[in-house]
């Protein structure tokens, strides 16, 4: 089984937030940030083992942990950079396969993004999530910023513990790097980018601390919609269902590609915000929407959920047909919805069923498809 322990960075002085008491103990809903940030990495399965790295002498700390198990502490350094590998040096002696750094004053971490690090993990060395930049960006003498080549990163930032390591023991005494991915990139680690989440901020400043009390005392609901559509089969050599082609000697006829699983779902999250469907949005007696990729429609969909504060939390898709044999491609089409929706790969399903030979699926002249999808959404 494999071992993953965190070290949380706690080390900081706070100093932009002012005060005699670091931003990590100031509390927030009644609760000091780092004890929330503890409580919310703790509740997760997967993590066994926690190091928080604190100041020298620091007077705050055994009132949080008081009451964990598997809890150490090891005092930080001068920089960020010392800090981690203080962290790091106190996991050697019994390393884990993998390691989660995080600031201690990011309280709002969820499942969701710890999630999504460890699963990139399987395939590269080191992840990191990372949220899109929505505003045009200018550098000073005014120039544009291509902000597609830009990403705000957060933390869990996960890491093959000997990976890292090494990457750390091989630093001067006095480097000091933005963040752990830094080291990483330095290091020539493979790096993966997960989905970040605007919630998860570190909470710096004094409006920081407002927006986190904001977010203690704002009610949430959970929303489901439901989607559904069809498209029958004609004459072609590529059919895209899920967001994948799949090479049968037949294509679904639509305006669009006529990617009846994509359709489906994306109706279903406009549902859950009750923002219409992809009709709506996408009249297919516009000739632009011509042979478009139906991602455009998905994507659509999550913006709008953003828009309005909600969180995508779960998609389940149901292909309902007698050909073409859908699980040969099923977690294909996992892979290529989490990537669109950024989901971790847990949160989405793709189901295949057929109608017994009966109506027009049974008789094999189409296609249909059905979805649901869960987001949560400020009352």
């Amino acid at each position: 089984m494999t071992r993953i322990a965190q070290i949380l960075v706690a080390a900081g002085k706070g100093a932009r937030i002012g005060g005699d008491i670091p931003k990590q103990y100031r509390a927030v809903g009644g609760v000091p940030v780092l004890k929330r940030t503890l409580d919310a990495t703790l509740a997760h399965p997967d993590i066994s083992e926690t190091v928080i790295v604190v100041a020298e002498g620091d007077p705050h700390i055994a009132g949080i942990i008081a009451g964990y198990d598997n809890i150490r502490t090891v005092t930080g350094g001068a920089t960020r950079t010392a800090s981690v590998k203080a962290g790091l040096t106190a996991l050697a002696d019994n390393p884990p396969d993998l390691v989660l750094i995080h600031d201690g004053a990011r309280p709002f971490v969820t499942f969701g993004i710890i999630d999504g690090v460890i699963e990139a993990l399987s395939e590269v060395s080191a992840a990191v999530p990372a949220l899109p930049i929505p505003d045009a960006l200018k550098s000073l003498d005014g120039q544009s910023v291509d902000r597609e080549q830009l990403r705000r990163v957060q933390t869990p930032q996960g890491f093959h513990f000997d990976k890292i390591w090494a990457a750390f023991q091989a630093l001067d005494d006095e480097a000091s790097f933005a963040d752990d991915i830094d080291v990483a990139h330095a290091a020539g680690l493979d790096i993966a980018f997960t989905q970040g989440d605007p919630n998860n901020f570190k909470v710096t400043y004094p409006e920081d601390f407002a927006k986190a009390e904001a977010m203690l005392t704002t009610d949430t609901y959970i929303a489901t919609g439901t989607g559904f559509d069809v498209h029958r089969f004609t004459e072609g050599d590529v059919m895209w269902l899920c967001g994948v082609p799949i090479e049968c000697g037949f294509t679904l006829l639509g305006h669009s590609d006529a990617d009846a699983g994509l359709h489906a779902l994306a109706d279903a999250i406009l549902g859950a915000i009750a923002h219409g469907d992809i009709g709506d949005h996408f009249p297919p007696s516009d000739p632009k929407w011509k042979g478009a990729s139906s991602d455009k429609f998905l994507l659509y969909a999550i913006e709008k959920v953003m828009e309005r504060g909600g969180i995508l939390q779960h998609v389940d898709v149901t292909l309902i047909c007698e050909k073409p044999k859908i699980k040969p491609h099923r977690e294909a089409m996992r892979e290529k919805i989490a990537e669109l929706c950024g989901l971790p790969l847990t949160r989405v399903s793709v189901k295949a069923t057929t109608t017994e030979k009966l109506g027009f699926t049974g008789r094999g002249e189409g296609l249909a498809a059905q979805a649901s999808a869960t987001v949560k959404l400020p009352a």
